[in-house]
């Protein structure tokens, strides 16, 4: 049976999900949802050793088509943005993940983060520095998002004067990613697959004929035993680095400071102290306490059980990161916020072969702008009532309105 207090379509539910997982926890360890038709998995034992077991999968298509498997195809007026989903990373299983993930690790290296790391520092100084010259602003809109974009977009050596265009097809790409989006939404969505995959080509294009320093060139570079990326697994890999390496980063910015603003305390512990390695602790704290991606989902590819549950191949199962980062079993007062928390095993970023590959640049990131404005401005004040995206899987801020 599952909890009536779990609604991700209801706002309230999107303000403040934790209580319903807290219900979800003490009732199973894997609860059928049926509007969603998904066993929900809220318990972090459950969900870190089902990210590691090979015996599900993001896909199904490597081993079954879609009526073996007892599912029915996308429409064809789809067929675009699953040309761009299902070429990614994000979305595939061996043989075809390791190979990509190799590939595409030899232009995505420790080596690019640290050499990044200048760049990051001094746009978060200077988009920190902007807000305290205007007084205060919009945190979300003038720093949570433009400094993402802007560094993977550096990364991948789009023209400045292209940027714009990132966050919009973003946005639209990723609200297939709620539980059972609109026929509107999908609209939306093949519309930015199509224009973002158009203007990649022809960036890769460029790329082929004068190669830069840029990720674009080292993934067209990319080669191990033969193997070369296609056109369309670079094009999906660019779209999904800027989809994952800014949502991430957006949205842990956002709750991190609202969570920042609403635990006055541990805000004037780290403001009084912010030293990088109190910082890094306090980073994995907020990424744990309001995690950005509430739930992701995997195909049960071969009979699993999960507790006394008997999972049938077929079915699909939602791993709620944000009630396993919540679990009293792992983590002692789960809903205090406690940014010296240690011993802090979070789920936020994934685990097993699809942890995120952008890791490391996004904890850079998100230590440059928390530390920037913990210098920049010490007084910083929430100002007025923030605004939720709509939305439960990928969960964040519209804005957050801040003074200095």
């Amino acid at each position: 049976m599952t909890p009536s207090a779990f609604a991700p379509s209801s706002p309230g539910f999107a303000a403040d999900p934790y209580p319903a997982y807290a219900e979800l926890r003490a009732t199973g360890r894997a609860l059928w949802f049926e509007p969603s038709r998904q066993w929900l998995i809220p318990h972090h034992a459950d969900v870190s050793a089902l990210l590691r077991d090979r015996r599900l999968g993001r896909t199904y298509l490597h081993r079954f088509t879609h009526e073996e498997f007892g599912r029915t195809s996308p429409p064809p007026g789809h067929e675009p943005f699953h040309t761009l989903n299902d070429n990614g990373l994000l979305d595939l299983e061996a043989p075809r993940h390791p190979r990509i993930r190799r590939l595409v690790s030899k232009a995505f290296t420790p080596g690019t983060v640290r050499e990044l790391q200048p760049y990051v520092e001094e746009l978060a100084a200077t988009l920190v520095a902007r807000i305290v010259a205007n007084g205060g602003g919009d945190l979300v809109a003038e720093l949570a998002e433009p400094l993402p974009v802007a560094v993977i977009a550096q990364m991948l050596g789009i023209p400045e004067n292209d940027r714009y265009l990132l966050r919009p097809w973003s946005a639209d790409i990723c609200g297939m990613y709620e539980l059972n989006p609109s026929e509107a939404t999908a609209r939306k969505a093949v519309t930015a697959s199509l224009e973002f995959s158009a203007y990649l080509r022809e960036l890769i294009a460029g790329r082929r004929k004068e190669p830069g320093e840029d990720l674009i060139s080292g993934l067209i570079a990319a080669y191990e035993d033969g193997e070369r990326l296609s056109e369309q697994e670079m094009i999906s890999t660019c779209v999904l680095l800027l989809n994952a390496g800014h949502e991430a980063t957006v949205n842990t910015t956002g709750n991190g400071w609202l969570a920042l603003f609403r635990n006055p305390e541990q805000l004037d512990a780290l403001r009084a102290d912010p030293a990088p390695e109190k910082l890094s602790t306090a980073v994995e704290e907020i990424l744990r306490y309001d995690t950005p991606l509430h739930l992701f989902e995997r195909w049960v590819l071969d009979d699993i059980e999960v507790g006394e549950v008997r999972i049938p191949r077929g079915s699909e199962v939602a791993l709620l990161f944000g009630s396993a980062n919540r679990d009293p079993a792992v983590f002692p007062d789960p809903d205090r916020l406690d940014l010296t928390r240690a011993d802090n095993p979070h789920v936020s970023l994934g685990a097993g072969i699809h942890y995120c590959l952008g890791a490391p640049l996004a904890r850079v990131e998100l230590a440059a702008s928390f530390g920037q404005l913990l210098r920049q401005a010490p007084a910083l004040r929430l100002v007025g009532e923030p605004q939720r995206k709509d939305g439960f899987v990928i969960r964040g801020l519209a804005s957050l309105p801040v003074e200095v």
